[in-house]
Formats: C-alpha cells, structure tokens, sequence
C-alpha cells in the first residue's frame, strides 16, 4: 500500500505471493532482503542452517525462474554467505550476477566523516568498505576525498589531523567499527539499495569507487578466491569490475585479512551444511 500510495511513475503493479515461481519467474533484478534474525536464547548453528536453507532455496528458485541475466543483490545478514549460498545453488547464473550490500555502511562512514568536517552530507566520498557486510567490515578513509569550500582533495591532507582516521597508528583496535558504522533504519538501509542498484544499472561516475561485496577471484590484494568480499569497484556497461592496486596500509591489511579469514571458516561451514541431504 506504502508504494501505491507513492505513486511512483514507474511502478505499475505490485504482487503479493509465496509462490516461488511466481516471485522470481523472469525477473531482472532481485533484491533478497529477508533472513532469519539471531535471537537471545536461540542456538546460533539452528539460525546458520535456516539461513542455508532459505537463500540455497531462493537460489534454486532464481535458477529454474528468473532471467540468466539477472542482477541479485543479498541484503540478509550474514550477506556475504547467505550470497555465496545462493549464488552455488544457481549454476546457470553467472556468478558475476550475484553481489551483496556494503555500501550501506560506506553511506554511513561518509555521512559521519561528513558531520565532524562540518561539511554537509554528499562532500565525502570513495570511503572504502572491505571485508564483511557485518562484524568485521573495515571502512577505509585512505583514498576517500572532500568536496566543500576550501576544502577539497584527499581527505587525510583537507582535514589536517583533525580527525581519527582508519589506518592511523594510533587507532585502538574496534574505534573503525564503533565510530564510523552504527544501526541502521529501514531508510538508510532502502537507500543504499537504491544506490547499489543505480550503480549496477547506470555504472559509476569518472573516479568513483563504489563498495561492493562480490566474488573474490582474480583480485589484487591477496584475499582468496571463491568469497563474497567487499571491495571497490566501478561499473560500466552493466558489469562491475574490482580496482586494482590501491595503496592499502599495514592496519588496513591487518582488518581485510581478519575478515577474509572469517568469511572462508563461515563459507566452509556453509558449504558443509550444504552438502548435508537434511538440511
């Protein structure tokens, strides 16, 4: 009712279903939202295995239904594998089809960084998301930028030492998380749905860096292959593409590796329960 009463110029219907075939048949792009929460009390291997079961189904849903090409975007935590899940469990889909959402916790890192400057939401960009949609996520200001008055260019040199930034050698570990990432509302988190989406089908503007989680192989920075990690990328022409060779610094290195060293045991024991016929 909420987007009827929008009255969006686009929309032109919406359908309620739990059918399966009716939900992904043809579609060309799907946003899997929903997952099954942790909750005191409740035994966290239970919550793991639901989670397997629910988005290896949706992924058998998206490759018996949906368009070979469409563009999935996990929202679900834990993203990054409940992405990985589905994205094995559609064999006919390119695994390039298949990202998750991070960019929800560059929008926050920005909106903040934007705040102490005193700059004004929108004057911060190319912060950095690695690793993880949750837990380790690691925000990385070392090639973020500032667009406002006099200042403007790298963001380390226009804030002149005035802020703590991740990457310094001062920083205690856990500040990046408690400092730049917070909860999030149900508005910033369709937001930067949106945003991720924009950038998928309208590609990325000259210099922009976009943080997405998407399949690891071929990267340049040491993270194994075959797991859904965030990193920069642009896109052009509908296809994302990982940036190579930034500088990354020795704190920075310390973050990706923790992360990718969480995101394999929980992709190991993801592809274990898989492989299990009682799911």
């Amino acid at each position: 009712m909420e987007l009827q009463d929008c009255s969006f110029q686009l929309l032109r219907g919406v359908t309620v279903t739990d059918l399966e075939e009716v939900a992904f048949r043809d579609v060309d792009v799907a946003v899997l939202l929903g997952a099954v929460p942790s909750r005191e009390g409740t035994d966290s291997s239970d919550t793991f295995r639901a989670n397997i079961r629910m988005f290896r189904s949706q992924g058998q849903a998206l490759d018996t239904y949906a368009k070979k090409t469409v563009k999935v975007l996990v929202v679900g935590s834990p993203a990054n594998t409940n992405c990985l899940v589905a994205m094995t469990a559609a064999p006919s889909i390119p695994w390039e089809n298949f990202s998750c959402l991070t960019l929800l916790a560059q929008n926050q890192a920005q909106a903040q960084l934007a705040h102490r400057l005193g700059t004004g939401p929108g004057s911060i960009r190319n912060v950095i998301v690695w690793g993880s949609q949750s837990g380790t996520r690691y925000p990385d200001t070392e090639h973020a930028s500032v667009t406002h008055g006099s200042l403007r260019g790298n963001l380390r040199q226009a804030s002149e030492g005035g802020l703590l930034l991740p990457g310094d050698a001062n920083m205690h570990q856990g500040t990046t998380l408690t400092e730049m990432t917070r909860p999030s509302g149900a508005m910033t988190v369709a937001s930067a749905i949106c945003d991720h989406l924009r950038a998928l089908w309208s590609g990325t503007q000259e210099g922009e860096l976009v943080s997405m989680g998407v399949i690891s192989n071929g990267n340049s920075y040491g993270i194994p292959e075959h797991l859904i990690y965030s990193f920069p990328v642009t896109v052009q022409e509908g296809s994302w593409h990982i940036v190579p060779g930034l500088r990354v610094s020795e704190v920075s290195q310390r973050w990706m590796a923790q992360s990718a060293q969480e995101l394999v045991a929980e992709r190991e024991k993801a592809l274990r329960a898989l492989a299990k016929s009682n799911l």
